[in-house]
């Protein structure tokens, strides 16, 4: 019961944004202030407000408060939970009607994912690990929208790339991941990188969702045909049955079409290829147009 009306407070809270993109931020409680990695977190907050994105982060101090400051108020939303430890909410969300305080890390995980339209991850501990790893399964597995993640580390810094030795050497050497699993994350050295990479993905593509056994894309403006060719010459093996294709909305489509005039691309693909899903957006963010 307690974790259902957590998930019922949280919800109702985000109702009212829900037209607006968002960005959640992971990294470490513990980095100080006058840190790299804090003035970074606080120059991509600011920075993704211009570009219209809210932000999330986890209500404590650290990255989490950098992000706060850096986003203000007004474009913020924070999501505590309650620890044994002496820890407490940082200042900038105190009294904030968007502060939520769960109980439970998985009703706080469960609306993390459930709000976000791209991750940015900082240098962090265990945490930051266990959240990095759960949002990276949730889309391979297809469990959750695929969505941009960058791996925010300061100019110069090794955190990001030490960690891609380990998946590289570990996990891909002995086939517990597959190379296209690369494709769900970027690793960036700048705040305005990791600013441009989240909004290069939203600059053709739009959304999508399942229409039963077919893949719904919407797009923000029309393929062309040579670009809508050259996806299906190098998706050929996303693809279960026919080709892709480029139409207008879906009547099925009921209840989302808040885009009910811009182009889709439909398609009937292999569901366990989603690394290649994640390509494939991209290919689409570099494709012309008609």
């Amino acid at each position: 019961n307690r974790s259902a009306k957590e998930m019922r407070s949280a919800a109702k809270i985000f109702a009212p944004f829900k037209h607006l993109r968002k960005v959640v931020v992971f990294g470490s409680a513990r980095s100080a202030r006058d840190s790299p990695d804090y003035k970074m977190a606080t120059d991509f907050a600011c920075e993704m407000v211009r570009q219209d994105f809210m932000l999330i982060a986890g209500g404590n101090e650290g990255i989490m408060g950098a992000v706060q400051r850096g986003a203000g108020r007004a474009h913020s939303f924070a999501l505590a939970v309650r620890l044994p430890s002496e820890q407490r909410v940082d200042e900038p969300t105190e009294g904030d009607p968007k502060l939520v305080t769960l109980n439970y890390f998985f009703t706080r995980k469960l609306s993390f994912v459930k709000e976000a339209h791209a991750f940015a991850l900082l240098p962090g501990g265990f945490g930051t690990m266990d959240e990095a790893f759960e949002v990276l399964t949730l889309m391979q597995t297809g469990k959750t929208r695929i969505v941009p993640v960058v791996l925010l580390d300061r100019p110069r810094g090794t955190y990001w790339e030490t960690w891609m030795q380990f998946l590289t050497k570990r996990l891909l050497k002995f086939g517990f991941i597959s190379e296209e699993d690369f494709a769900f994350f970027k690793i960036r050295h700048s705040a305005q990188d990791a600013v441009a990479e989240i909004t290069r993905f939203y600059e053709v593509f739009h959304s999508a969702r399942w229409l039963g056994e077919r893949y719904v894309i919407r797009l923000n403006r029309p393929l062309s045909n040579e670009a809508l060719l050259d996806l299906n010459n190098h998706f050929k093996d996303v693809l279960r049955a026919g080709e892709i294709v480029q139409r207008s909305a879906i009547p099925k489509e009921d209840g989302e079409l808040e885009t009910p005039d811009s182009p889709r691309l439909i398609f009937t693909p292999v569901r366990s290829r989603f690394g290649r899903f994640r390509q494939l957006i991209d290919a689409i963010n570099s494709s012309g147009v008609s």
